[in-house]
């Protein structure tokens, strides 16, 4: 039985991360900024060992030092925590770019002070690795392939810019810190809910479902289901050899081709049938996942798979 701190307790892949190293066996720490908010973090509670061997405490990316005493004392940290998707209208900056980055140092200089930490497993994001201009001609991409942060400030493609800063300023910090760090680098993640509200990324899949906003992002992008980003965090901390970036994802497609393929099979929801006009996101491309695969990550799910298990989920807590 180790003790394992994963930060962001309430976010889609770090919930299951809980639940799964409590299904283990394990004593869990994690912080999410209320622990008070039971709205938010009842459902952790809930889970299977959590009243014996699960704590959560309060940390904030922002604030510099509060992650010190959730991580003093474990054998390894799950750094999953960072914003997703806001809206854009809103201070992009303090609400995405700043809390994505500095929370990622705050939390790398924790770990540093921490001298039972053993290994970091750093969640960053397919969204760090595909956005170049080059993206057709050297695909297939895999772990030695970084964005460029010039393309993603000229297509405000911020999410990407601020996950490709932040991984690269964790792996200076790991270096310079001599911290065993290994980076999962999952596409979008897709599967079935275990907290009571859509998180920002099945928000995105619900609205889409829906018709919300009128119309679709004009993406070509991985997917990947939450179990096989679960299983692939799980393999980072465990498997010795792991190292460095671990690309995670399954088929690449464009948003249209995940439209109609759900619409052939649940044909009575009034689907987005416009696709938004934003450049820059809708290179084909494809993935190289064979690092992975070689460590012994089993093959990843498939598209309906993973889009089959989102909507029973949704169904069944009364989104649909």
């Amino acid at each position: 039985m180790e003790e394992y701190c994963v930060t962001g307790g309430t976010g889609f892949i770090a919930a299951y991360l809980v639940k799964t190293l409590l299904d283990k066996g394990h004593i869990v720490r994690t912080t999410v900024r209320d622990p008070e908010d039971l709205g938010k973090v009842g459902f952790l509670w809930e889970l299977n060992g959590a009243k014996e061997r699960l704590k959560i405490m309060k940390a904030d990316l922002l604030v510099e030092g509060s992650f010190d005493d959730a991580i003093q004392g474990v054998h390894g940290v799950f750094h999953t925590a960072s914003p997703v998707l806001v809206p854009y209208e809103n201070n992009i900056q303090a609400t995405l770019i700043d809390p994505c980055i500095k929370g990622t140092l705050n939390v790398m200089s924790s770990c540093k002070k921490a001298s039972s930490v053993k290994r970091v497993v750093l969640t960053s994001s397919c969204s760090s690795i595909r956005y170049r201009h080059d993206v057709q001609q050297v695909s297939s991409l895999n772990e030695s392939h970084w964005s460029d942060p010039e393309y993603c400030k000229l297509h405000n493609l911020w999410y990407a810019y601020a996950k490709t800063t932040a991984e690269k300023e964790a792996w200076q910090i790991a270096k310079d810190c001599g911290i065993d760090m290994v980076v999962v680098n999952p596409s979008f993640v897709v599967g079935p809910l275990l907290s009571p509200q859509p998180t920002s990324s099945m928000y995105l899949i619900l609205a889409i479902i829906k018709g919300l906003h009128g119309e679709y992002p004009n993406t070509t992008v991985g997917f990947v289901h939450i179990d096989d980003v679960v299983a692939a965090h799980i393999l980072a901390m465990e498997e010795r050899k792991a190292s460095g970036r671990l690309i995670c994802s399954s088929s690449v497609v464009h948003w249209s081709q995940i439209i109609e393929m759900l619409r052939a099979k649940y044909p009575s929801y009034p689907y987005e049938n416009k696709c938004s006009n934003q450049e820059g996101d809708n290179n084909p491309h494809s993935m190289d996942t064979s690092k992975i695969q070689q460590l012994g990550c089993p093959p990843f799910k498939t598209i309906p798979q993973m889009f089959d298990d989102c909507i029973k989920s949704f169904q069944d807590k009364g989104f649909l």
